[in-house]
């Protein structure tokens, strides 16, 4: 891999390609994006991967019990966080919710969530609107430090493939992972490609969510990190 005007263009199949022009009308970045997710086969190699490109190392997050995964963390800037996912070897179960995380050759997005002020009022706004959903369900995870970190999330039945989020609101006594996982890092944007993006440009509508979308016969997620060290393109 080479590096291109400090940007990286990642050629590996189904990893990460070259991010879609951005629509000026739309910010690059939806407003209300809380993290993003980056699958791995495995933790230590996705860590690596992003450090190499950006210069900056995620650190370890926890363990989900019950799910088989565990995760590293980076503060993408104020209230966004990169995620990265990868299974637990220490446990015999993967319902990671991502598909199946043994078999990704090369990390590639997974997912992202979105960060409602009151998961209450999405779910009675959700109801109106006919669209189904699972939760508000309640989620937790201990930092190495001891702290438990506390959640609510909401995911709709249709996402279409991962393209639309999930929603996390955050316990008022939990400390945003933004806020002390390492920084040096900004999510420069983040957009969707599909191949009829005006039908899910009514989906975001209803969501309540601006964010930036191009057309492709290939439907995925593009986000572009950049750090000390350069820009990491990141594609689904």
């Amino acid at each position: 891999m080479r590096q291109i005007s400090r940007r990286i263009f990642l050629t590996t199949t189904g990893a990460a390609i070259l991010v879609p022009r951005i629509t000026p009308a739309v910010n690059a970045v939806p407003s209300l994006l809380d993290h993003i997710i980056l699958g791995s086969n495995d933790l230590d190699r996705g860590i690596s991967f992003v450090e190499e490109y950006t210069g900056v190392r995620a650190a370890f997050g926890g363990v989900h019990p019950g799910r088989g995964t565990r995760n590293a963390l980076l503060s993408l800037g104020e209230r966004r966080y990169l995620e990265i996912i990868a299974p637990d070897p220490k446990q015999n179960i993967l319902r990671s919710g991502f598909g199946n995380l043994k078999d990704l050759s090369t990390p590639r997005l997974v997912g992202w969530a979105v960060h409602p002020d009151n998961s209450e009022a999405l779910a009675n706004h959700l109801r109106e609107s006919n669209i189904s959903f699972d939760g508000p369900s309640d989620g937790s995870r201990q930092r190495p430090d001891g702290k438990l970190l506390r959640w609510k999330t909401l995911d709709l039945k249709d996402d279409h493939a991962g393209l639309l989020p999930f929603f996390i609101e955050w316990s008022s006594d939990s400390t945003h992972p933004s806020v002390d996982a390492p920084s040096g890092c900004r999510l420069v944007s983040f957009a969707v490609s599909a191949s009829d993006p005006d039908e899910l440009a009514k989906h975001f509508r209803l969501l309540q969510i601006e964010i930036s979308m191009t057309h492709s016969e290939k439907q995925a997620l593009h986000a572009s990190i950049a750090g000390p060290k350069g820009e990491l393109a990141l594609s689904s």
